[in-house]
């Protein structure tokens, strides 16, 4: 069950980096989870959940401009199979199993990445523009990320 949950939070990851890990932080923080006697207790600290949502915040704002990369240009891709790999990690740690959540997370993001940009794509196709595909993904990486974390 962990495992398969720090997949779907590599795949989050994947769809939007910074939401994945302001998910797993509040569920540290909120004590969904404990992880306060691994190398990841950082994720549960009182400033961290906040930290990470102003970067999600940002995230999601800076998607909708059209200046913004690809996330499959090598900084974004590599900034998503990291995130997905520390995040996967964490849920992992929940269970004695970090090095799995880690892979799993790493596996996880490559998918999110990838499958996300063709699925926004093929929306995007059907709309004939990127926005509403756009909001689509991120209502999927915000609900689903906090799915995930409560589900830890």
């Amino acid at each position: 069950m962990f495992l398969l949950l720090a997949l779907l939070i590599g795949v989050v990851a994947g769809l939007r980096a910074m939401t994945a890990p302001a998910a797993i932080a509040w569920g540290a923080a909120l004590g969904w989870f404990d992880i306060s006697q691994t190398p990841l207790a950082f994720f549960g600290y009182r400033w961290t959940p906040w930290i990470f949502t102003a970067l999600a915040v940002i995230e999601l704002i800076t998607d909708q401009l059209p200046s913004t990369p690809s996330r499959k240009v090598p900084i974004q891709f590599a900034t998503r199979i990291i995130v997905g790999a520390l995040c996967g990690a964490v849920i992992g740690a929940a269970s004695s199993l970090l090095f799995g959540g880690l892979l799993a997370g790493v596996i996880g993001a490559v998918i999110g990445t990838l499958g996300g940009a063709a699925a926004r794509g093929k929306l995007a196709a059907s709309f004939g523009q990127d926005r509403p595909a756009a909001l689509i993904e991120d209502a999927v990486a915000v609900v689903g990320a906090i799915i995930i974390a409560w589900a830890v």
